[in-house]
């Protein structure tokens, strides 16, 4: 076949490049009329696998080789290696806080000072703080925001509304705090100076954050404490008591994790350091507990008791066997097994990701979308659906943000916009609806993390909905929009 020929395979129409989108989205919508809540357990990973197939299938009709897209696929799920060994040690990190009383000392103090009819809005401003300092959503989720589900659950309230505002809070550091990998990710991507970058998008995360707040207070206001809610506060926190060490040492491995954080070590051996120091914990402070769940025969020497005990925390999770049902549904958590199922859906998510990357179907969408911009309103909406298409399509973060701001930088330059609306515009989008879509990284990992279906806390996750929305608003209205000419910024 020759050059031209192969170039000319090489440009699909627009009708062709959204077929596996609407191939995808049909294969989806199956899956869950098929098998509801359970699609995410397998249903909804074959149809990311099909359409992935469906894609290749277009690649070798517009004359790309078979080898060329099975490499592509294999360079695309590499990409998420890292993902997925932070989400596998999560697991581990998890079930050790269980077996060490870290967790369960979490929870009852946060029993003790958050109050029903304001808890919603306590998890958006307790994670937002938490996630600022480290600059770590996952990390935020998987510890402060744990425990912030299981109070939900014991003061009866939603999960799925706690978990809006626990990632809501989570994000909104995730955007803000310039320990973040994704707020230095996007300026350097368009060449925008860090710290103007966060002063710019002050002026569509503070609105989104208020407004924010607002809601979850509304919400919260309608929340009654019945009576015997406090009785029933005060008996958890002594059944917890009774069966964990809830002292100071039980913080140290959530203490330990947050410095890490905060001081810039890398996510992994931060989190492997927290794991480590859970299981020195239990073996130190709650040797009765790690006997009890490893051999609850007492048919095992102490030393190999301890050491199966860590062992199968640390693959399997923990299970709890308190007395009270609603605690030991709470506590039996974590382990390497729980997350192999978010793991899977990244996996095949990022195969057709990579099949529609490597076919040009996901260039041509995107050169059909700035076909349509006229102003600097429609450029910026572009530039918002192509973040969120990313993460749907490609189903990871940076992806989002790297690709978009690859591909528009040109167009804002040339329309004398400052790279700074662009790299804001790169995270309201690309950054903050990555946990909206359930088998993208981070949506998976929420999930996975927090035990609350992404379809159940997306509709509450406030800050994740409304900050693109007001990017847009202010680029059709002008309002705050950095131009390179400092007369018209």
């Amino acid at each position: 076949m020759s050059d031209n020929t192969e170039q000319q395979a090489r440009e699909p129409s627009l009708l062709v490049a959204a077929l596996p989108i609407l191939f995808l989205i049909l294969l989806l919508g199956l899956a869950v009329v098929l098998f509801g809540d359970n699609a995410s357990s397998g249903p909804s990973q074959l149809a990311l696998i099909f359409a992935a197939v469906f894609t290749a299938a277009i690649g070798l009709l517009l004359g790309q080789s078979y080898d060329e897209l099975e490499q592509a696929m294999i360079r695309s799920i590499s990409l998420t290696f890292k993902a997925c060994l932070i989400l596998l040690m999560v697991g581990s990190m998890i079930g050790a806080w269980m077996l060490a009383g870290t967790a369960p000392a979490i929870i009852s103090f946060g029993l003790g000072i958050l109050d029903p009819s304001w808890f919603y809005p306590a998890c958006f401003i307790i994670c937002a703080l938490v996630s600022v300092s480290i600059g770590s959503s996952w990390t935020t989720a998987a510890t402060v925001g744990l425990a912030l589900i299981s109070i939900a659950q014991i003061l009866g309230l939603q999960p799925e509304i706690a978990a809006g505002a626990i990632i809501s809070g989570a994000y909104f550091g995730d955007k803000m705090s310039p320990l973040s990998d994704s707020t230095n990710l996007a300026p350097a991507m368009v060449g925008a100076d860090l710290f103007s970058h966060i002063r710019n998008m002050l002026w569509t995360t503070i609105p989104a954050a208020v407004i924010s707040v607002i809601l979850f207070s509304f919400i919260g206001s309608d929340v009654t404490d019945a009576a015997g809610t406090l009785r029933e506060i005060k008996q958890t926190q002594a059944l917890l008591g009774s069966q964990f060490y809830l002292g100071f040492f039980a913080f140290v491995p959530l203490i330990l994790l947050l410095v890490l954080a905060w001081s810039k070590v890398p996510a992994l051996p931060t989190i492997v350091a927290g794991t480590v120091a859970g299981c020195i914990i239990a073996v130190v402070f709650q040797s009765d507990v790690v006997l009890q769940f490893a051999d609850p025969a007492g048919e095992m020497a102490a030393g190999m008791a301890y050491f199966k005990g860590i062992w199968a925390v640390m693959t399997s999770g923990f299970v709890a066997s308190v007395g009270n049902e609603t605690l030991d549904s709470l506590l039996s958590r974590g382990g390497m097994e729980d997350m192999l199922t978010t793991v899977w859906l990244i996996i095949s998510a990022m195969c057709f990701g990579g099949m529609m990357e490597k076919t040009g179907l996901l260039q041509r969408l995107v050169k059909a979308a700035l076909s349509s911009v006229k102003g600097t309103g429609s450029l910026i909406l572009v530039t918002v659906l192509t973040s969120i298409g990313l993460n749907v399509v490609a189903a990871d973060q940076y992806i989002a943000i790297v690709l978009p701001g690859r591909m528009y930088q040109l167009e804002f330059e040339r329309r004398g916009l400052a790279p700074e609306s662009l790299s804001r515009t790169l995270e309201d989008a690309g950054t903050m609806t990555s946990p909206l879509v359930p088998w993208n990284t981070c949506g998976a990992f929420m999930a996975a993390s927090l035990g609350v279906a992404t379809f159940d806390y997306a509709p509450w996750a406030f800050l994740c909905l409304l900050t693109p929305v007001i990017a847009v608003a202010y680029g059709f209205f002008n309002v705050r929009i950095m131009r390179v000419s400092p007369a018209t910024a």
